[in-house]
């Protein structure tokens, strides 16, 4: 009985010391990999903004299978973005993908991420182009901010010429008000620039009542909007907004103010075309939004990281998209309106 025991203790032992072997091997010293997956850190500037979001969601529908990501909140706060990229790089994980706070600190994160030799793939937030041209292992994923504009400028540019009756004082020029995103954010100056530059493109006279920033906020939207109608009131005949957030906070102060009944309205146009703002398309309270990709946005950024991290150089070959300059992938920009909304879900 006591030789039985100690052979069948020898037998345990012996399982035990294979399975610490085995374990070592596929995940104890595989530089931040799971398994056979490679682990990819990916920071976004804040959660609780809903087009990141939708870009969040993809990046982990998109890693099924192909990697494990690790996606972390960086509140906002550029510091803190900081802190998430070191954390990463402790982990030895294969590939970064950024969202920058700040897209003038990404040269730092670039930095970090060289001396780590870890590549980094940044989306939405487009870095300096002098710090893209740091490291042959630096990409950005995003779409151009001035397309945006110009299709915000060219709803509002639709609507005139389709209802005669938007000119509301019949003097031919469209007194808009605008609301900002982040002031120095390149997609807030781009489509604020762009969406008004459409409008005179298209030969109709325009007059500034009031603009502002909301911070991409909507709670913020409906503030400011509040106000431009207690300064401005029924001289207002459109309101374009740097993202759905704002022009959604923009509906419900114009609600307020008695707007989207009794034939009252205002065209109000957006950026993202988020679910929510879909939903105001179908109610006819928002004209119109721009179909800001977040699943593309969100596929092609895991998709180029994937590659980077397994030691390739990406081509459409292996991640299904075109990359101009041998850097950039630009997902395309639509028009969307009650009509074709369906485009966007």
């Amino acid at each position: 009985m006591k030789k039985f025991t100690a052979i069948l203790l020898t037998g345990i032992m012996l399982t035990a010391v294979a399975a610490g072997c085995s374990n070592k091997d596929n995940g104890g010293n595989n530089g931040g990999s799971d398994g056979d997956l490679p682990t990819i850190g990916v920071a976004i500037y804040k959660f609780d903004d809903t087009f990141m979001t939708g870009v969040r969601n993809a990046i982990t529908d998109a890693a099924s299978g192909k990697a494990k990501a690790d996606i972390v909140d960086s509140q906002n706060s550029q510091p803190t973005q900081n802190d998430k990229v070191d954390l990463f790089i402790n982990k030895k994980v294969k590939a970064l993908a950024i969202n920058p706070v700040d897209r003038t600190a990404a040269g730092v994160i670039i930095d970090k991420a060289k001396a780590a030799d870890i590549p980094v793939v940044f989306l939405n937030r487009q870095p300096l182009a002098d710090d893209m041209d740091k490291w042959d292992k630096v990409y950005y994923v995003g779409a151009k901010a001035e397309e945006s504009g110009t299709l915000s400028g060219q709803l509002l540019v639709d609507n005139w010429n389709a209802n005669k009756s938007m000119d509301k004082n019949g003097d031919g020029i469209l007194q808009y008000v605008m609301l900002k995103g982040e002031p120095g954010h390149q997609d807030a100056e781009l489509r604020t620039k762009f969406s008004v530059k459409a409008i005179e493109d298209a030969g109709i006279k325009v007059e500034k009542l009031a603009e502002d920033t909301a911070m991409w906020d909507r709670v913020k939207g409906q503030e400011k909007m509040a106000a431009f109608l207690a300064a401005h009131g029924d001289k207002i005949e459109a309101v374009l907004a740097n993202n759905d957030d704002m022009a959604l906070g923009a509906v419900e102060a114009l609600k307020s103010a008695g707007y989207f009944k009794d034939n009252k309205v205002m065209p109000v146009v957006g950026v993202d075309a988020t679910a929510p703002a879909l939903q105001a398309l179908e109610e006819g309270t928002l004209l119109g939004t721009v179909l800001n990709d977040a699943k593309n946005q969100g596929k092609a950024t895991l998709e180029i990281a994937n590659v980077l991290a397994r030691g390739e150089t990406p081509t459409k070959d292996n991640t299904g998209y075109d990359i101009t300059d041998g850097k950039y992938v630009w997902i395309q920009y639509k028009k969307i309106t009650k009509d074709n909304m369906n485009d966007a879900k």
